[in-house]
């Protein structure tokens, strides 16, 4: 990190209970550090306020913020992600930075029906096991500091339930609420 956060900084996120929202919840518990959380309709208005000045940082996507960090509007300190990224691979992680154990990456699913037949779930994971393998699918993924992963259904089902119950605990740890 650049420097000591302000007391009681003001903290955008894309709103309550949000992935962007839960980044800085876990910073605060793991710091110590006082923030004021401002949840926004969205990560696209929390980052022209931040640009604008009217809160202090933000936790956000590489995708969400990208435009803004390329024209030097906003300065990006460091990622979430256990791992640098791709994207911007000049830039430390949080744990890199002095806060071991900090690592939050947000992920997005194909998701299907309950009962979805799991000979059709495997189609899928195939296909998609198969273009995330094509280097222009993984390159253009990296520059938006993404890494695709193709997981079996049986092993995405166990990583949903492992996420499932460590944003829980943080829920619970940091008292957050939808209100």
């Amino acid at each position: 990190m650049c420097g000591p956060i302000p007391v009681a900084s003001p903290n955008a996120s894309s709103g309550n209970a949000s992935a962007l929202h839960l980044a800085g919840e876990m910073f605060k518990l793991m710091t110590g550090t006082e923030m004021v959380h401002v949840p926004y309709r969205g990560a696209g208005p929390a980052v022209q306020d931040l640009i604008a000045g009217q809160v202090q940082l933000i936790f956000d996507s590489v995708p969400s913020s990208a435009a803004a960090v390329r024209a030097g509007l906003l300065r990006p300190l460091a990622v979430t992600t256990a791992h640098r990224v791709a994207a911007y691979p000049e830039l430390p992680t949080i744990a890199e930075s002095g806060l071991p154990g900090f690592d939050i990456a947000t992920w997005y699913a194909i998701w299907g029906p309950p009962r979805l037949p799991a000979p059709i779930a495997r189609r899928l994971q195939g296909a998609v096991a198969e273009a995330v393998a094509r280097p222009e699918v993984r390159e253009r993924l990296a520059t938006l500091g993404a890494e695709p992963v193709a997981d079996t259904p049986e092993a995405f089902a166990a990583f949903c339930a492992r996420e499932y119950e460590r944003w829980g605990r943080l829920v619970r740890e940091a008292r957050v609420t939808l209100d």
